[in-house]
């Protein structure tokens, strides 16, 4: 197996120890507090960017299935 090249990974946002994230629920509907929470986090930039890098990583990792 090829080693990774971790140059071309960005670093995963860092936020403060005991950070507490706020989240509404969506009125009307069932969404869980999860559900309501990851939708919260993804409203920032750098989560929503560092998640969809991951999400192609894992897309595109010819290991990932075997």
């Amino acid at each position: 197996m090829p080693p990774h090249d971790d140059s071309k990974v960005a670093k995963s946002p860092v936020l403060p120890a005991g950070h507490k994230w706020t989240f509404t629920k969506r009125k009307g509907i069932y969404e869980s507090d999860v559900t309501a929470m990851v939708r919260r986090m993804l409203e920032d930039d750098a989560i929503r960017e560092d998640q969809r890098s991951a999400w192609e990583r894992w897309r595109n990792d010819p290991t990932s299935l075997k």
